[in-house]
């Protein structure tokens, strides 16, 4: 299922970015709460000490077991999600401070009824976070960007691609007839919800048909360097991740040249990686624009919704070419 549409959703706990957060944020707290109850530093050293017994532990525990149980969590609806984690966190409250493993000078101050207050506050909190999180990073906020930028490349894109099949439409109506099916199903595709993930074969599928047309139109001009045979056709990814890059290095790296260009597109996947790299000449002016940064912001943007830490997009020059490298894990339908 895709868990990334526009109802709310507990975050998946497997994700390193989110666990990261927690245990950030469950020190912050930690810190907080030693601060309010401390009168002077040495104070507040002891007591976050006693704090830092209970919450370490539990911490640590909450993690494993809602990594465990993430595709559970995942399936059930919000609140009842909700509640279950609160019930857990809950339970390894209590289990901590009566396990007999903590020191009964620490237990003394933390009564079971407050711990349980404390604990609550805190995963309600959390969840308050995440959902806030998911509503800024959403890519409905981030819909007005892109389709500024469609509405400027589509009709840019369509006039010349229309141009190239009236061009050939008489000496080869076969070749435009297929033309125009590509045309027909790019357009469906840029027509779609971004928001959802489709598999990486469909992406490049998307993204030969948008090559197959910008090639009829610069002819030898537009010379491709497919390297994917190795690459993990059912691995998920953010629905246009692929193909504005690609329509990014006709547009900044070859129209603005007269001799044959190379845009490389390599996929690649190492362990529980999906590693993604294109390349096309570097014309600095050109890619400065700003149509191509938003077109990379927007990636990112999706990237860090879907995968959090676990995802990246660089880009750096190199050797005369203008290269986007994407690393984002490896995730399948379940």
């Amino acid at each position: 299922m895709d868990q990334h549409t526009s109802t709310d959703s507990l975050p998946d706990f497997r994700n390193l970015g989110v666990m990261v957060r927690i245990l950030l944020l469950g020190n912050v707290a930690g810190v907080a709460a030693a601060l309010v109850q401390a009168q002077d530093i040495g104070q507040f050293a002891r007591q976050f000490l006693e704090l830092a017994a209970v919450l370490e532990p539990v911490l640590l525990l909450s993690l494993v077991s809602l990594h465990a149980m993430a595709k559970w969590l995942l399936r059930l609806p919000y609140a009842r999600g909700i509640a279950v984690v609160m019930l857990l966190e809950s339970a390894w409250t209590a289990a901590m401070l009566y396990a007999g493993t903590i020191p009964g000078e620490v237990i003394a101050p933390f009564s079971l009824v407050r711990a349980w207050i404390l604990c609550l506050l805190f995963t309600a909190f959390l969840v308050a976070y995440f959902h806030w999180r998911r509503r800024a990073y959403s890519p409905a906020l981030t819909e007005a960007r892109l389709q500024a930028l469609q509405a400027r490349i589509r009709p840019h894109f369509l006039f010349n691609s229309l141009n190239t099949v009236l061009s050939v439409i008489r000496n080869d109506p076969g070749r435009a007839e297929s033309a125009l099916e590509d045309l027909a199903e790019l357009f469906r595709a840029l027509m779609q919800d971004n928001r959802r993930l489709t598999t990486l074969a469909d992406e490049l599928a998307l993204c030969r048909q948008y090559l197959n047309l910008e090639q009829l139109r610069l002819g030898e001009r537009l010379q491709l360097d497919w390297d994917v045979g190795g690459m993990p056709g059912d691995a998920l990814v953010p629905q246009l991740m692929l193909q504005p890059l690609v329509e990014n290095a006709v547009y900044h790296g070859i129209e603005p040249g007269t001799d044959p260009g190379r845009v490389l597109i390599r996929i690649t996947h190492d362990k529980d990686q999906v590693r993604v790299l294109l390349a096309n000449p570097n014309h600095p002016d050109h890619h400065r624009r700003a149509g191509n940064r938003m077109a990379l912001a927007n990636i990112r943007e999706r990237l860090a919704l879907h995968f959090d830490l676990e995802a990246s997009l660089v880009t750096e020059v190199k050797d005369g070419m203008f290269e986007i490298r994407i690393v984002l894990p490896y995730k399948r339908q379940e």
